[in-house]
């Protein structure tokens, strides 16, 4: 009698979850060299009761990098399903005993994250769709090709890889993540947290610049409260939104009857954070004037509220930041050189998303926890979907992610977003981006128009899927309503 495992790889009792997934080899490359196979940390369970399947399935698994577990009944697979971590079962449909269906919704009930691929004699559109509804990733029939085989399971290990990925964002998210309140393992945040740490216990101006969106508020504040005067005032002014009038008297504050309205005197928010942080958010707006009278006050230590006629002394750190270029600033005379280089003692460069692309799933991971704390509701994200968030440049940064998210949180229906659910704005690049890596005949060529270019893909992906709408749809990203209405359109279909 065969064993349940494999002699070669041994009962696996650890989780394949682990991190070293996201090192896992390029299968395609595996199936050009099959004599030297790698172990991916994936393993897969065979249901069949033919022995030449097992074996033929077996050494096609085993040569990808799999290992693998044999049961040649249901109540066989039940124990190795007790006994052992399963990522993928190939289930035959048709077997002795308990049918291959009941087997197929107790695995996914037992085991919902494990992929199964059933294994059926009858072609038929019937079978198949059945064992999708029943929560079957894909299908192959009887007799089936063992190239065919391996093509498939080299699909299912890029889709546990990704899968794997977005499984784990919550545990990372509630693990030590980055520098305080701020999201990020990628190399330049790494940089970025060690000049946090440091500026934190110095008391020199910080200038913090990055593109809209990057978090340089989140910074101030990590720098400010994780410094030794953490229980001191943190005060955030917005140069860019104030007229310069409000500024003024914002930061030195005023006398009574220092202008009309002025009923009472105010204190000023340099005066208020003493031994504190005052956070100049968006210091490029700050009109030529005032920055005279800024600089002053950071130089003499001390502040003329507006009306006023004797000075006030103060003890207050500043932060300053900007989306803009100060240097080119200061080259056009917009800015005082000499207050460039009073607040550029320290500089820090928050770098674009689209430079550490490897933090979105940390970001999303990150920001699903905090609308589920909000909403009462766990979502999670379909792999489509975070495939298509890697790939997208992000130009309005963190910020934007974050939107896209809540919007996307909002509009679905269930649990999961997917990429339906996520912005038009999202969805349109993806493809004008797939319009414009078109190859073309030559500069001179016809603008394709979108919906063309949408109607080669949907038609495309039909044909490539033998005629599959339904994974059609779901790899596409649209409704099965909405593919059908296109094919409708297209006349395809009547």
């Amino acid at each position: 009698m065969e064993s349940a495992v494999t002699p070669s790889q041994g009962k696996q009792t650890a989780s394949p979850y682990v991190d070293t997934l996201t090192k896992m080899f390029p299968v395609g490359a595996m199936a050009q060299n099959l004599e030297k196979p790698e172990t991916n940390l994936l393993s897969l369970l065979i249901v069949d009761d033919e022995r030449a399947i097992r074996d033929g399935c077996r050494e096609v698994a085993q040569s990808i990098g799999f290992s693998t577990s044999i049961a040649d009944s249901a109540d066989h697979a039940f124990r190795v399903l007790d006994t052992t971590n399963i990522d993928v079962v190939l289930l035959d449909l048709r077997m002795p005993g308990t049918g291959g269906l009941e087997v197929l919704r107790e695995i996914k009930r037992r085991r919902p994250e494990t992929v199964v691929i059933v294994i059926t004699g009858y072609a038929t559109v019937q079978s198949a769709v059945q064992a999708m509804k029943h929560g079957a990733y894909d299908y192959v029939t009887k007799p089936f090709n063992m190239e065919e085989l391996r093509l498939l399971l080299d699909r299912v290990v890029s889709h546990l890889k990704l899968t794997t990925e977005n499984r784990m964002l919550r545990e990372q998210v509630k693990s030590k993540q980055g520098f305080g309140s701020i999201v990020g393992r990628a190399p330049e945040m790494e940089k970025l947290y060690r000049i946090i740490s440091k500026a934190s216990h110095s008391t020199h101006p910080v200038l913090i610049t990055g593109e809209s969106g990057t978090g340089k508020e989140m910074v101030a504040r990590s720098i400010h409260f994780s410094g030794p005067y953490r229980d001191k005032p943190f005060i955030p002014v917005d140069c860019g939104s104030l007229v310069p009038t409000l500024i003024e008297s914002e930061l030195f504050g005023y006398v009574k009857g220092a202008f009309t309205g002025a009923v009472r005197s105010k204190e000023g928010l340099l005066a208020i954070a003493d031994g504190g942080t005052v956070f100049l958010d968006e210091i490029g707006e700050l009109p030529v004037d005032l920055q005279s009278k800024l600089l002053r006050a950071l130089q003499e230590k001390e502040i003329r509220p507006v009306g006023g006629t004797k000075s006030i002394p103060i003890n207050v750190r500043i932060l300053a930041a900007t989306n803009r270029d100060l240097e080119h600033a200061v080259a056009q005379g917009t800015f005082r050189r000499d207050l460039y280089f009073r607040l550029n003692v320290l500089t820090l460069r928050i770098p674009p998303l689209r430079e550490r692309k490897q933090d979105v799933p940390l970001l999303t991971g990150h920001f699903l926890e905090r609308l589920a704390r909000t909403t009462g509701m766990q979502r999670n994200i379909s792999d489509e979907a975070l495939k298509l968030m890697l790939a997208y440049d992000w130009p309005g940064n963190v910020r934007e992610l974050e939107n896209c998210l809540e919007r996307a949180a909002a509009l679905t229906s269930g649990p999961t977003v997917h990429v339906s659910d996520l912005p038009t704005s999202i969805q349109n690049w993806r493809v004008q981006t797939a319009a414009a890596a078109a190859p073309q005949a030559n500069a001179s060529q016809t603008i394709v128009p979108i919906a063309d270019i949408e109607k080669q893909a949907i038609l495309r992906a039909i044909d490539q899927l033998h005629g599959d709408k339904l994974e059609a749809a779901r790899l596409l990203g649209i409704g099965k309503t909405t593919l059908y209405r296109k094919l409708k359109e297209y006349g395809t279909i009547q």
